[in-house]
């Protein structure tokens, strides 16, 4: 009884790392880099503003497609002052995904920032290529 359990759990174990490797080969099997555009605040459309407005506290990650240009939002929730940045490191596009990388960015100690939350976030457009997002 006691191998049979054991052979079990080892055959589970063998499929969960496979089944892993699988999602990592397709996320990281990058056919090429898609050009993009950040978008300023005044040009966001308005349904993504509304959700961003309603999300804002909390760290969130939307996309959101007008059917030519798919739109990424990646947004860091309450940060205590001002002087953050966001670095979108890696666009890119797989057989099954577009992959995102970002980074937030703090205010250097030189920095002379602003003393009140802010809310970091950030917001590309490009090319809509139907799939689904993958952020990392």
């Amino acid at each position: 009884m006691k191998k049979l359990f054991i052979w079990i759990l080892t055959i589970v174990m063998l499929l969960m790392l496979t089944s892993c490797n699988k999602m990592k080969k397709q996320e990281d099997d990058k056919i090429k880099d898609l050009d993009f555009t950040v978008i300023d605040e005044v040009d966001i459309p308005d349904i993504i503003a509304e959700k961003i407005e309603e999300s804002k506290k909390e760290a969130f990650k939307f996309s959101f497609s007008d059917g030519q240009y798919l739109y990424i939002v990646v947004g860091y929730g309450e940060q205590p002052t001002g002087g953050y940045s966001i670095q979108v490191k890696e666009v890119y596009e797989t057989e099954d995904y577009v992959v995102i990388m970002t980074d937030l960015l703090g205010p250097s100690k030189d920095d002379n920032v602003t003393m009140s939350l802010t809310y970091p976030y950030i917001v590309i457009k490009t090319q809509d290529l139907s799939l689904p997002v993958y952020y990392k």
